[in-house]
């Protein structure tokens, strides 16, 4: 096969954003060079690498096979160009993703932490909702990842095989209200009267889900606000304009002027964090930072 070093990137990218068009918008090309790419690469390996879906651009199993040796050229590739500029790193770098809550929870503790173990590691994060980080895993641009999962707790993706993932801990879903109004100085609220509630939402598309409005809600939920930083929905709802959903382990971050309420007359929410990697070996400094956010949750 004669495959070039932009084509597996091209690869890369499209197996982690999941379409054509965000692909040509991270790496900085046009969407009909990133399909000329991707035309070329299944001309080169003779077979079908990329399914084109409504809800956008899935791999093959070629696809996914021509994906995983991807990774390692293209490591190969920026360790030997390291080595040819004498950039030799002294540090363990680590690639680490979070679910839009997780940061603020989790990352802090982790990292003072790993300063006083393994000041050698180098973590560099990023944010994403749990399918955006589950391809991102796929496709090599992240080494780890904290996702949340909700009951029944199913794997996080069809693909074979399995992502290695361990539990960090259960955490209850509440929602945030102003501490002045209509829920003023309740610690709890039956569903039905969230129903007509202002929420406050992260913005959803075909494949990511709709965050910060209660999932057993009756009814259309009405929308007032779409924000994806989570200081700006909890500013939001500590100015009075709404309500939005959090997990209750965010509750010493809260802003004044904001209570949580546990909510009555449905199921409880319960979500799962949990860490997820490649399966296989992994590193000493992936293990490390597994170790690190599990002892400070």
């Amino acid at each position: 096969m004669d495959i070039s070093s932009t084509g597996l990137r091209v690869l890369r990218q499209i197996a982690e954003s999941g379409s054509f068009t965000a692909a040509a918008t991270r790496l900085g090309y046009t969407q009909s060079a990133v399909s000329r790419q991707a035309a070329s690469l299944e001309r080169s390996a003779g077979t079908a690498l990329f399914e084109r879906r409504p809800d956008g651009v899935r791999l093959t199993p070629a696809g996914l096979t021509l994906l995983r040796h991807a990774r390692t050229i293209l490591d190969c590739l920026t360790a030997a160009e390291r080595d040819l500029t004498g950039t030799v790193s002294r540090t363990e770098p680590v690639r680490l993703g979070l679910f839009l809550s997780a940061g603020a929870a989790l990352l802090p503790p982790s990292l003072a932490r790993l300063a006083a173990t393994d000041p050698q590691i180098t973590v560099t994060t990023s944010e994403g909702t749990t399918p955006t980080l589950v391809r991102a895993l796929r496709a090599g641009s992240i080494d780890l990842a904290v996702l949340t999962s909700r009951p029944p707790h199913r794997p996080l993706d069809g693909e074979s095989p399995r992502l290695h993932v361990e539990t960090v801990t259960d955490t209850e879903l509440v929602v945030a209200v102003p501490s002045t109004g209509d829920f003023a100085g309740r610690t709890a609220a039956h569903v039905d009267e969230l129903v007509d509630a202002p929420w406050i939402a992260t913005p959803a598309s075909d494949s990511e889900p709709l965050l910060g409005v209660w999932p057993g809600l009756p009814g259309r939920p009405h929308i007032v606000h779409c924000a994806r930083d989570w200081l700006t929905k909890l500013q939001l709802v500590a100015g009075g304009f709404g309500v939005t959903t959090v997990p209750s382990r965010l509750s010493p971050m809260l802003p004044s002027g904001v209570s949580l309420l546990h909510v009555e007359g449905a199921p409880p929410e319960i979500r799962r964090v949990l860490v997820a990697r490649l399966p296989g070996r992994p590193t000493p400094a992936i293990t490390a930072v597994t170790r690190a956010i599990c002892s400070t949750a």
